[in-house]
């Protein structure tokens, strides 16, 4: 089995985060909340996200999911967001869809929602992102077509990097292994593996 490699993640609700003691400690990549919805900016996010290049972490940004909105609208906003703290510059930069609630639709309407923001991502923002989910949440439905993309899944009740693989996926790329106090992720292999999921200039 190849090594672990450690990773965390943030958004406002965490305050200040100190991005040198965490990449002393061992921390190699982490994710930052950006947006919300179509207007809704985590008033942290451009802090983090400097913060995070600053202690040469690899950088990654995520939207939560709000599938009764405009997926589109929601993916602009994300991509002026990013753009607006210093956009995806570092070769490796990481994006991330936060897929864990159903506003009330079908799945068949969250998987929808779903792909037509991560294809305004890859096309607009020129990056393939993860998708953030938990495995109730794809079993029922709500991640149908997604298996194209990295699946970066909650199981905090399962051991480190052995998280079980829902549908449309055959495998996990990033585990979310403790979520208190602070959000603790594992990715299976090297950081140069990860940066090359990742952003790079054209």
């Amino acid at each position: 089995m190849n090594r672990l490699l450690h990773g965390i993640d943030v958004s406002n609700w965490q305050g200040t985060v100190d991005w040198a003691d965490h990449a002393e400690d061992g921390v190699s990549f982490a994710f930052a909340k950006a947006t919300e919805g179509g207007d809704y900016t985590d008033k942290r996010f451009a802090r983090n996200w400097n913060g995070m290049r600053e202690s040469w972490l690899v950088c990654g940004a995520y939207h939560f999911a709000r599938p009764q909105g405009d997926p589109v609208e929601q993916a602009r906003h994300f991509l002026r967001t990013v753009r607006a703290a210093g956009g995806l510059q570092g070769a490796g930069d990481l994006v991330a869809l936060d897929l864990e609630t159903n506003d009330g639709l079908r799945p068949e309407q969250v998987a929808r929602y779903a792909r037509r923001w991560c294809h305004h991502i890859e096309r607009h923002g020129g990056v393939r992102p993860f998708v953030y989910t938990f495995l109730s949440f794809a079993r029922d439905g709500n991640c149908a077509g997604l298996g194209e993309y990295p699946l970066w899944i909650a199981a905090p009740e399962r051991p480190r990097g052995r998280p079980i693989t829902p549908r449309p996926w055959r495998d996990w790329t990033i585990h979310q292994y403790v979520h208190s106090p602070l959000d603790r992720n594992v990715f299976h292999g090297s950081r140069q593996e990860l940066t090359k999921l990742g952003f790079h200039p054209r």
